[in-house]
């Protein structure tokens, strides 16, 4: 079966918000490439962000979290308008609890960590980087969301 690899923008902050995600997840960078890298006289790079994240890869089990800064020449991206959720199946109550306490810190919790109707152990939130996320723990499918 096809994986599916969360990838996502951010204005010029990818390499810290990929330092916090990793903070919480564990793993090395399976890649990092900065736009400087890819600098070549038919497409110069502003010197202002050479430094930048041109692509990010953080190992998730078997899933990627991927990232990039976007060149101010693509126009910026609204942190605050994604309104698309990386979901988290976690393998226990506790990963849950420590994914979501850990990915929330200096975020916005919009539904706390608590028994859910459907019946899993399940909480949402954005995060400091303006990412939206679901953990959900159900003892039925451990890890696995359907």
């Amino acid at each position: 079966m096809a994986l599916i690899n969360p990838y996502i923008n951010f204005n010029g902050n990818a390499e810290e918000a990929f330092n916090f995600y990793k903070s919480v997840f564990g793993g090395e960078f399976a890649n990092i490439t900065r736009f400087k890298d890819l600098d070549i006289p038919e497409n110069p790079i502003a010197d202002h962000e050479k430094d930048k994240i041109m692509h990010i890869a953080l190992p998730i089990g078997q899933n990627i979290l991927m990232g990039n800064d976007v060149p101010e020449r693509m126009g910026r991206v609204n942190e605050n308008e994604h309104r698309s959720k990386i979901s988290i199946g976690a393998a226990s109550k506790e990963e849950a609890v420590k994914l979501f306490d850990g990915l929330s810190v200096g975020g916005s919790i919009e539904v706390p960590m608590g028994e859910s109707p459907w019946g899993s152990y399940f909480g949402m939130f954005r995060d400091k980087y303006g990412i939206e996320w679901m953990v959900d723990f159900d003892p039925k499918h451990k890890g696995k969301v359907e």
